[in-house]
């Protein structure tokens, strides 16, 4: 039996890649020597849904039907406008995601359904929800959501038996992660994370910009800030100019016809020097350092314990960060593998672990954040409404469940309102709030126990649950305002809705000899198997990973049967396939 194919991706905020074992080695899925896609994604005046180079090419024509560096977007409410078209963020990855599953298909010639997908350390309850949505949007089951740096860790290190304290320093389009990790027989773990979802390329490339509009309005009192294609001409040369410094000390910005003054063209020539490009970052790279001084705390370690340090994300090709790095720790950092790739790599072997392909290490991740509920108290020493209560603290490793109990205050309380937080400080509105959970009680005296569950998954996604002790039922919750959440109805029309604006004008995946398809073995299975395939369908996206594995399979072999007119077997696999049905729906 072929296994099912699961595939590794960095879903990136200026790049995407996606990874997969082939026999024994883990290779970045490439097209012509090409293995980037940019996380770029665009409608044509066609009406096609373009990604990669080609919108990015797009970017600078027709920036108003152009998304650029969405990831930030990620876990929000913020729609992107795509010319009259309106998406959320998810809707937008989810086409990322779909040239990068299609781009998997072409190569292994076969389709493609299940995936790792990373995210930064940092990412958020509500950002990594909307990353498991993006997935299931594009027609991909999210198996495990793990972080970058984790990634790059099992990249470098995977194999080597060796004890060592590693940093990874990741500096990307859009986001940074800085996280410590310790590698002991076989064990991957990750000691610390911290970082700062607002800070990347992006914000040095938009200071270029700014310096650029400076110069042009100050040498042809000329404003170009309102002037979207202006803008997008100047964020591509700013982005270019970010580069070429990292290799030279000086470069040069060229933009012919950048605008008209009194009706005669305007051209820019400006010369960017590197010393004054990092002065213009500068506060920008101390505020990584104390990033990395909060890591190295929270790990209680001193520099001198760090062994190895990794970098990961392109912006780290700027050689300032090397210099940092290295005066602080006094070894130089390894940059080896394509800080562009070397997540996406990471991803690729989690990937072959969940397929059951090298077993030999084991990934113990942590939770960068905290999360907890409030509660009366106190708080800076005066009575408070809003304590903070923690249930599951920073740096906690996961999978992790707490649980806590909480007493009403009143006779006969009707209901409690818990809110759900995440983040340090003692007052709970100083934190992020991921939701309320209003509960319903049963009429009891005061001081009634009511027992609040946490559950944070392997993929950082938080469920909370609620008992009434005296009563031993359990309360439902309803989260009133949840960020970027899709119902199950909103989650299957914005399928919908991506697969017909994807498919517009494309062909549906062949495989690789470009020959005629065959019609589909489903168009030719009776209704004797029709039935239990749907339900089997229908199941999986509840099912536990062992019951899913085993309707999967069993599928497979139906299909198999059925393709090779194996009617005997097709009908023991159906009945095989009927009973685990039958229990799971009992």
């Amino acid at each position: 039996m072929i296994m099912e194919p699961i595939i590794g991706i960095d879903l990136g905020t200026t790049n995407s890649e996606v990874a997969y074992g082939f026999e024994g080695r883990i290779e970045v899925i490439c097209e012509g020597d090409d293995g980037i896609v940019a996380s770029c994604v665009g409608l044509a005046e066609d009406g096609r849904v373009v990604v990669g180079k080609e919108a990015w090419h797009q970017a600078v024509a027709a920036p108003d039907r152009t998304a650029l560096s969405v990831k930030r977007l990620m876990g929000t409410e913020e729609k992107i406008r795509l010319g009259a078209e309106s998406f959320s963020p998810q809707e937008i990855s989810a086409f990322i995601l779909k040239a990068l599953k299609e781009r998997s298909e072409r190569r292994l010639n076969r389709p493609v359904n299940r995936a790792v997908i990373t995210v930064p350390a940092y990412f958020t309850d509500a950002q990594r929800q909307a990353t498991r949505e993006a997935g299931e949007i594009a027609g991909l089951q999210v198996v495990r959501i793990i972080n970058e740096p984790t990634a790059a860790a099992l990249a470098y290190e995977s194999g080597n038996p060796e004890t060592r304290h590693i940093l990874i320093y990741d500096l990307g389009g859009g986001t940074f992660d800085v996280s410590i990790v310790k590698i002991e027989n076989n064990v991957v773990e990750v000691l610390s994370s911290t970082g700062d979802n607002l800070l990347g390329g992006d914000d040095f490339d938009r200071k270029i910009v700014k310096r650029l509009l400076d110069h042009i309005e100050s040498k042809y009192q000329l404003k170009l800030a309102e002037d979207p294609v202006a803008l997008a001409r100047l964020k591509r040369s700013a982005e270019a100019v970010k580069k070429e410094l990292s290799f030279a000390p000086f470069a040069l910005v060229e933009e012919d016809h950048i605008g008209r003054k009194n009706g005669q063209p305007v051209h820019l020539s400006f010369e960017l020097s590197r010393h004054e490009f990092e002065s213009m970052i500068e506060n920008d790279l101390s505020r990584t350092m104390e990033s990395i001084n909060k890591a190295l705390k929270d790990a209680c370690m001193l520099p001198s314990a760090i062994q190895k340090i990794i970098l990961v994300g392109g912006s780290t090709r700027i050689p300032k960060i090397a210099e940092m790095l290295e005066d602080k720790f006094g070894i130089q950092p390894h940059g080896e593998i394509d800080p562009d790739l070397c997540v996406a790599m990471g991803a690729g072997i989690q990937a072959a672990r969940e397929m059951g392909i090298d077993r030999s290490a084991v990934l113990v991740d942590i939770t960068p954040y905290t999360f907890g509920t409030s509660a009366l108290g106190i708080v800076n020493g005066n009575p408070s409404l809003t304590q903070f209560v923690p249930l599951i603290r920073r740096n906690t490793k996961i999978p992790a469940r707490r649980s806590e109990v909480f007493l009403t205050v009143v006779d006969d309380q009707e209901a409690v309102d818990v809110r759900i937080y995440q983040g340090e400080a003692p007052d709970a509105q100083d934190n992020v709030l991921l939701g309320n959970y209003w509960f319903k009680l049963t009429p009891s005296p005061a001081g009634s126990e009511i027992t609040l569950h946490f559950d944070l998954d392997l993929n950082g996604i938080l469920k909370i649950r609620a008992v009434e002790k005296h009563t031993g039922k359990q309360i439902d919750a309803v989260i009133e305002n949840a960020i970027s959440r899709f119902t199950a109805d909103e989650l299957s029309q914005t399928r919908d809705r991506v697969r017909n604006l994807w498919d517009h004008g494309k062909q549906e995946f062949v495989d690789a000899t470009s020959q005629p398809a065959e019609p589909s073995v489903q168009e030719n299975i009776s209704d004797e198997f029709l039935d239990v395939i749907h339900r089997a369908e229908a199941k999986l996206g509840d099912a536990a990973e062992d019951d899913r594995e085993e309707i999967i399979n069993r599928v497979e072999d139906l299909h198999d049967a059925l393709k090779e007119n194996r009617m005997e077997d097709a009908r023991r696999f159906r009945d095989e396939l009927d009973d685990i049905l039958f229990y799971l729906e009992d």
